[in-house]
């Protein structure tokens, strides 16, 4: 028989999300591995197949995986409150330290020895932008069809073709061949014929789906007045057509075509945002994900400095350079995890259902593949601009090329951790400076 996990009070589950806030750096795949570890096999609150269905839900989703996954497992502990508790705890800190990082870089990101420090942590961001593309495409190109996919994001993507079009087209690709296939699987089994365990924290999944329709329209009633209300404040404060208005507009449609992670939705952001639209350049989005895997939380994160700069650089309203860059910065966040937080909580109960039907597992692996060529892009739009500031005629910077080479390796090599790795960057950064000044 298999034991039935034992849930915490609420009070040390509330002790555990917020330290975790606090050290969970090393990008989603080092997050998952630190919930893994914390919660299945030590701490014992949630058992592996629970855990290993949520992580599969969580895939289906927009959004950063690992937050979602933390907030499937705070509610499936305490219902909606352990939710939000750690959901909202998951980002929170990084939030205030981004913040931190942000204005260090807008006020004094011209000087010699910041400039050198980025140089350093950029060629890193190369690699491990690379890195994600060949972890992903292992992941998701095992197919022709699926290597067909990428090719084509990869095309559609260089020819300005907006990101959002290019998950819709393959999602209705790969869900248009489920269906031709047949339209859901059966739930797996264990060695004894019954249905996987669901571990002991069933209590909140029954109560929520016998709620049904009315919890599902009050998650969504609380959710839509929660995002309602900063814009109708920013509208009429600073007017409709303002830069805040616009970047929470934009940000909210961001939050539903995010699938593949931060990598992903920052291709997106670096094809509207610097080419579109002009808020921020391809460097300052470089450097943005270069702060962002120095810092605790999800990557996403780098969404709320890309508002920051924006506001930085073009201060809405009368408001001063900074007020306008942390309104802008805390509007980006807010639009970005609200979705994220409001899709777990009205799914949760339902995981068992979703992860069987066959047309979303199917859709989502096509997206992936797509999404594979969308990174593939950015990497190389991100490989030119730092390893070859001055054009391809004019050569590469070999301190630059030497770290990004490194720390491919590094990330090949061993289990280091990017925040590490960038931390590294950062050093070599101001020694390159110092040798080929």
């Amino acid at each position: 028989m298999i034991p039935v996990p034992e849930v915490p009070s609420f009070r040390t589950a509330l002790k555990y999300w917020a330290r975790l806030g606090c050290v969970n750096f090393g990008g989603p795949a080092g997050q998952i591995a630190m919930m893994h570890r914390d919660l299945v096999a030590e701490r014992k609150w949630i058992d592996e197949p629970r855990y290993l269905h949520a992580l599969n839900f969580c895939s289906l989703l927009p959004g950063p995986e690992a937050q979602q996954l933390a907030t499937y497992i705070g509610w499936t502990l305490h219902g909606m409150r352990g939710g939000l508790v750690a959901g909202i705890l998951f980002v929170l800190p990084s939030i205030f330290v981004l913040l931190g990082l942000s204005w260090i870089y807008a006020a004094h990101g011209a000087l010699p020895a910041v400039a050198a420090v980025l140089a350093g942590v950029k060629a890193v961001v190369v690699a491990i932008v690379l890195d994600a593309v060949l972890r992903i495409g292992r992941r998701a190109l095992k197919s022709p069809l699926a290597l067909a996919l990428a090719i084509a994001a990869f095309a559609a993507v260089a020819g300005g073709i907006a990101f959002p079009w290019i998950v819709l087209g393959a999602g209705v690709i790969g869900g248009a061949g489920a269906f031709g296939r047949g339209g859901s699987v059966e739930p797996p089994r264990t060695a004894e014929g019954e249905a996987s365990s669901k571990g002991g924290a069933d209590g909140p999944a029954e109560a929520a789906t016998r709620g049904g329709g009315l919890r599902v329209a009050r998650i969504l009633t609380v959710s839509l007045l929660l995002w309602l209300t900063p814009p109708l404040l920013v509208f009429s404060l600073l007017g409709q057509g303002s830069l805040p208005a616009k970047l929470y507009l934009f940000f909210t449609q961001a939050a539903f075509v995010t699938f593949g992670g931060a990598y992903a939705v920052l291709a997106y952001v670096n094809q509207a945002a610097v080419t579109q639209f002009g808020w921020i350049t391809a460097a300052q989005a470089v450097d943005g994900l270069g702060l962002a895997e120095s810092t605790p939380g999800p990557l996403i994160m780098v969404l709320q400095f890309v508002g920051f700069m924006a506001g930085w650089q073009a201060p809405a309203g009368g408001l001063s350079a900074g007020a306008s860059a942390v309104l802008c910065a805390l509007l980006s966040t807010w639009a970005t995890f609200l979705p994220s937080l409001t899709l777990v909580l009205i799914g949760a109960p339902y995981i068992e259902r979703l992860r069987n039907v066959r047309a979303l597992s199917a859709a989502l692996a096509a997206i992936l593949a797509a999404v594979t060529g969308v990174i593939l892009h950015l990497g190389l739009t991100f490989g030119r601009s730092v390893l070859f500031p001055h054009g391809l005629a004019g050569g590469p910077a070999i301190s630059s090329l030497l770290v990004g080479i490194a720390a491919l390796v590094a990330l090949r090599a061993t289990k280091v951790s990017p925040a590490l790795l960038v931390l590294a960057g950062a050093v070599l950064g101001i020694v390159g400076a110092w040798v080929w000044r």
